[in-house]
């Protein structure tokens, strides 16, 4: 996949570009199924797929006084766009100089000058531009002046959920990750750096990862099952998220611990992949009571990691690192 971060890298209009926009974030089975209807497209044009976003995500400019957790960094969209066979990837850079930008002008400066647009898909109810103006009704009426078509795809579901990146957000907010799996059509995944921490795991038998990351979303405070890509190896873990309450602690860790491994890991990168959640943080009454708890949740995590496969398993599954995300059937 060819990224371009600005329209000005674009040289020359692309081969009969089938083109979709959006924010993106999370790349879940919705946005995938808009992907796979480019692809699809492009084929039948003998042209190319083209994925339009913008970084940062536009919520992070004009809603700067909310908190908004992305559930991709900038690295995993990029990967996961690649994964779904996407031939050119723009990432238009986002402020509010471009956010005022009129629909028009961005569609016919971009779309069509830089890009050479020919057919455009975009989901259900999306919009861009200043004011949203951009809506399906004026892009047809734009497309019948600049020879370009439209296909409005309708929401995506299972029949019971429609895939959106809100209710990705609010599943693993909660800490659903088995149900957010789901929407996303792989694992919920965090990956960091090894860090030192306290070193307390160690003392208690159990010695811990401590994990420092750039993600926005964090699951909610609890202990996790979850399966661990090291380099090119994959290995069952026990994560832990929160604050260490029996210890007294204020800040939030992420803490994982790798079974049946030995080595040092301080300075490695790793990705937890979050398969189901045991249990909420409780505060115990002391190390003993505290090592047995650990104990337990380590049996438990081996019994649900034993049945555990990847969500994605007919592409490959989705256990690799982000370097080389799952791909989807071309």
């Amino acid at each position: 996949m060819v990224i371009f971060r600005n329209v000005s890298e674009i040289k020359e209009k692309l081969r009969r570009p089938v083109v979709t926009i959006g924010n993106f974030d999370g790349v879940h089975l919705g946005h995938r199924e808009i992907f796979r209807r480019v692809r699809e497209l492009a084929r039948e044009l003998g042209g190319v797929s083209v994925v339009i976003t913008f970084a940062p995500h536009p919520l992070k400019v004009l809603a700067a006084h909310k908190e908004v957790r992305l559930i991709t960094t900038c690295r995993e969209k990029e990967a996961l766009i690649e994964g779904s066979g996407i031939d050119y990837l723009l990432e238009i850079p986002f402020d509010r100089t471009f956010a005022a930008m009129p629909a028009t002008e961005f569609l016919q400066r971009v779309l069509v000058d830089a890009i050479g647009l020919e057919r455009l898909v975009i989901g259900y109810d999306y919009a861009f531009g200043r004011g949203r103006e951009g809506d399906v009704k004026l892009l047809r009426e734009l497309g019948t002046r600049f020879g370009y078509s439209v296909e409005e795809l309708q929401p995506i579901s299972d029949g019971a959920t429609v895939y959106s990146s809100t209710a990705v957000r609010r599943l693993v907010s909660a800490g659903d990750v088995a149900a957010a799996s789901q929407l996303l059509g792989r694992h919920f995944s965090i990956t960091g750096k090894v860090v030192h921490g306290h070193e307390r795991g160690r003392g208690l038998g159990f010695p811990t990862a401590n994990i420092d990351t750039d993600k926005d979303l964090i699951p909610s405070v609890g202990v996790y099952a979850v399966k661990v890509c090291l380099g090119d190896r994959l290995f069952d873990g026990a994560c832990n998220i929160g604050p260490n309450p029996t210890f007294g602690n204020a800040r939030l860790s992420i803490e994982v611990f790798l079974l049946d491994f030995e080595g040092d890991l301080y300075g490695r990168e790793i990705t937890l992949f979050f398969i189901e959640r045991l249990r909420g943080e409780k505060r115990f009454a002391g190390l003993d009571e505290l090592k047995q708890a650990i104990a337990a949740d380590v049996a438990r995590c081996r019994e649900i990691l034993r049945e555990a496969r990847p969500v994605a398993s007919e592409s490959g599954g989705d256990w690799d690192c982000m370097t080389a995300p799952a791909k989807d059937t071309p």
